[in-house]
């Protein structure tokens, strides 16, 4: 079996397994264009044959930052734009947001290839499309370099970790939503295992896959924050443990929490580097299963399948630590 028909093989595998889990009704259904959603195309080579989504809030001055939205398995640009918050929060904080959308031709379940080794290195595949989408948005907007996010729910939480570790000059933070820690499914040896398992890494050994994925880079290293579910049975919380592992690793800082509190009543981690600065945060969200939190009673976000009203917006909770909300 040749290296591609082997990739295709396991894509299948993956979409089946999608399907018994229920994730092929991510969203109602394919959702129709979000007013003011563009398609951007001939943004570069292309190498992961992607499609390009963009909004650009009417009247956005250049300047402004940058926030790329991964959507999860079966869904598409616009229904996660929209049910997610992310346009209502780049309308209200004037920023602007890239939706990369996958293609059933590159996956049977629209999923982002978080695990395909050639989709998630430096140059190649799904990585360097999204890489270039970036490179469009700041051309055509004259959009802030020093401000652009990287976020994404599941196999776009996947994917937003591979942006992370693979460009890391290009992004100042990330949000993984209910997504995977670097390398994870070389790792484990199988996209499965690392769903449902994870993989046996020490820190080092995580912080090491990301290092190699850019060699020589010497920083800064985009900081993470994490949303996981903790009745998630589909991708489940030792994934947010893997990830804490991986990156305070990543960025020099120890394994102990420096805060420790709640926010809207759920457990809230940040962990701080020596110069004190925080670098990776965490929200366990009790109870809550597979899906990206949302507050549809606060304008952030609509409710829906995979779409949680937990009563706590991850989009907004980001806009904040990324400093989005403050102009």
């Amino acid at each position: 079996m040749t290296v591609t028909r082997a990739a295709h093989r396991i894509a299948a595998l993956l979409a089946t397994l999608l399907v018994a889990l229920g994730l092929t009704s991510l969203t109602p259904g394919r959702a129709a264009a979000a007013p003011g959603l563009q398609e951007v195309t001939g943004f570069g080579s292309n190498p992961g044959n992607l499609r390009m989504f963009r909004y650009d809030p009417d009247g956005l001055p250049a300047g402004r930052p940058v926030v790329v939205a991964l959507h999860g398995c079966t869904q598409d640009a616009a229904g996660y734009g929209t049910g997610s918050g992310w346009l209502q929060l780049a309308d209200r904080y004037r920023f602007s947001v890239v939706l990369p959308q996958q293609q059933s031709g590159n996956n049977p379940s629209s999923c982002f290839d978080w695990f395909q080794t050639g989709d998630i290195q430096r140059g190649q595949g799904e990585a360097a499309s999204i890489a270039q989408m970036v490179d469009r948005q700041l051309a055509d907007t004259g959009g802030d370099p020093a401000r652009v996010y990287v976020t994404g729910l599941s196999a776009g939480g996947g994917m937003t970790a591979v942006m992370m570790a693979a460009y890391p000059e290009k992004f100042a933070g990330g949000g993984v939503v209910a997504g995977l820690p670097y390398g994870c499914a070389q790792a484990a040896g199988s996209p499965y295992v690392c769903m449902y398992v994870g993989a046996t890494q020490t820190p080092r050994q995580w912080g090491d896959r990301v290092r190699a994925a850019r060699p020589g880079y010497g920083g800064p290293w985009p900081t993470l924050t994490v949303f996981q579910g903790t009745a998630d049975y589909t991708v489940k919380p030792v994934n947010m443990a893997d990830l804490v592992e991986q990156w305070t690793d990543v960025q020099g800082a120890d394994q102990a929490a420096d805060v420790s509190d709640t926010v809207a009543g759920y457990p809230h981690r940040v962990y701080r580097d020596g110069a004190g600065r925080a670098v990776v945060e965490t929200y366990s969200i009790t109870g809550m299963g597979h899906g990206q939190p949302v507050d549809p009673a606060t304008g952030c976000g609509s409710a829906g399948a995979y779409l949680l009203d937990v009563k706590l917006c991850a989009g907004y909770r980001l806009a904040l630590t990324w400093g989005l909300t403050a102009g």
